[in-house]
């Protein structure tokens, strides 16, 4: 019988997975791409299930005790996420490309997998708010949870994190009919551009 705290953590977990940020638009581009997405999913889900189990595991109050830690991360974040943002505006204007009919971008140079995973590594681990929500604020409810509790309600936050990415990344070549126009493409880097720049003003301005 399922345990009623694997439901809580499978809630809270999809709940905090699902916001809006640069990991899952990184996931939903590679979808749209067709480029390694087993790959960006299956990182995506590693980390998501390791830091899950940092906190249930009482991590986060390690991470609570030392907040130059944050600082730290938070400043990594804002330098990445500004030039990320800026290799996405320089494609909005240059206009990279379409979808073929294969499924292939136009005009777009291949990424390999080995930067597909440094790149979604870097959107992973170098987001403060990850260590906020899912080591601290995540782990430590499911800390709380009494002992067999504390297991199920991680592997709820585990099984929502795996479901989420795979739907996200392998439901988002449902959208490559619209990408075959290099406008929308155009359209969807400026978006990501403006995303990836708000995050970066949002947590420069947390240090200030």
């Amino acid at each position: 019988m399922i345990d009623p705290a694997f439901w809580r953590g499978m809630a809270l977990g999809a709940s905090l997975i699902m916001a809006i940020g640069a990991q899952n638009a990184f996931v939903l581009r590679q979808g749209i791409l067709r480029r390694h997405v087993g790959i960006v999913v299956t990182v995506c889900a590693i980390c998501d299930m390791t830091l899950i189990a940092a906190g249930v595991a009482g991590m986060g109050g390690l991470i609570a005790a030392y907040p130059r830690f944050i600082t730290i991360v938070t400043w990594g974040g804002a330098a990445f996420l500004f030039l990320y943002g800026l290799r996405a505006w320089r494609a909005a204007f240059r206009g990279a490309g379409a979808l073929q009919a294969d499924g292939s971008r136009a005009a777009t140079q291949e990424m390999s997998w080995q930067r597909a995973i440094g790149l979604v590594l870097m959107l992973s681990l170098l987001n403060p708010h990850v260590y906020l929500d899912t080591v601290i604020l995540l782990g430590g409810i499911g800390a709380r949870e009494p002992s067999p509790g504390n297991v199920w309600f991680a592997g709820g936050a585990m099984i929502a994190s795996i479901l989420w990415f795979t739907a996200l990344g392998y439901g988002a070549r449902l959208l490559a009919p619209l990408f075959s126009r290099a406008r929308a493409w155009q359209i969807l880097d400026g978006v990501v551009g403006l995303m990836m720049w708000g995050l970066c003003a949002g947590l420069v301005a947390q240090q200030m």
